[in-house]
């Protein structure tokens, strides 16, 4: 009886000292990776599937994209920003990138998401433009990534909602280049071929639509769900719901 509590006291010791070095092995790594890029080693990946982290990757990327965009089109359109004295670029930035994507913006008359991306193509709409596409491109990709900012092995993304937001990008395009006012000037400058041609617009908004549609893709693939492919008059369309 002895001896058997003896190896059960020293089962139950060894047990310790190995989840012990186990955890001063996972701090010194965290440790030797830290500052080593976004690749570094971070504990609450133990939490994340490869796909958790390629759809950490995507939501990082396509909110890059959009931000570039938004500092695109205010180069475009400085018209826009003049619109809210005190404003500058980096501020206008700032507030699509911080404010709760999912909520309505006050200086929107309470409109977001999909709401305020409309709201910039009314013919009728006096406020800052620029500003109102960008809160609504913001909080239509965070409803499409079911209001997650980055992914866990308990999450999960509905890859018709990210199919949707692909095609929307699509119609945003189109907009930009076609929507005018009463005068027939369009309600926001993008791409350029009068003098020297700048198709920078067109190869962001490649970018973003790609981006969407491989996370949407792989999604699927790994959740062997079917996505409802969508064909219409991209003149006619109107923006699909994403939540």
């Amino acid at each position: 009886m002895q001896t058997k509590h003896q190896i059960k006291v020293f089962t139950c010791c060894a047990r310790r000292i190995f989840s012990s070095r186990k955890l001063l092995l996972m701090i010194f790594c965290s440790m030797l990776f830290s500052g080593c890029g976004s690749n570094s080693f971070q504990f609450k990946n133990i939490a994340k599937s490869d796909t958790d982290l390629v759809s950490d990757m995507h939501i990082l990327t396509i909110n890059a994209q959009a931000q570039q965009l938004m500092a695109k089109l205010y180069k475009r359109n400085p018209r826009e920003l003049a619109k809210v004295p005190g404003q500058t670029v980096a501020m206008r930035l700032a507030q699509m990138a911080d404010f709760p994507a999912a909520l309505s913006v006050e200086e929107l008359g309470g409109e977001g998401s999909i709401g305020a991306m409309q709201l910039a193509f009314e013919g009728d709409f006096n406020g800052d433009r620029v500003f109102a596409l960008g809160v609504g491109l913001r909080g239509m990709l965070f409803k499409a990534y079911n209001e997650k900012e980055e992914v866990f092995l308990l999450d999960s993304l509905d890859p018709q909602k990210l199919y949707n937001s692909a095609r929307n990008l699509e119609i945003m395009a189109w907009r930009l280049t076609h929507r005018r006012n009463a005068k027939g000037e369009l309600l926001l400058l993008t791409n350029g071929t009068d003098d020297v041609i700048n198709l920078s617009f067109e190869r962001l908004f490649g970018k973003m639509i790609a981006t969407q549609d491989m996370i949407s893709n792989i999604i699927a693939g790994r959740a062997n769900r079917t996505v409802n492919k969508i064909f219409h008059s991209i003149a006619q369309a109107v923006f699909l719901p994403v939540g």
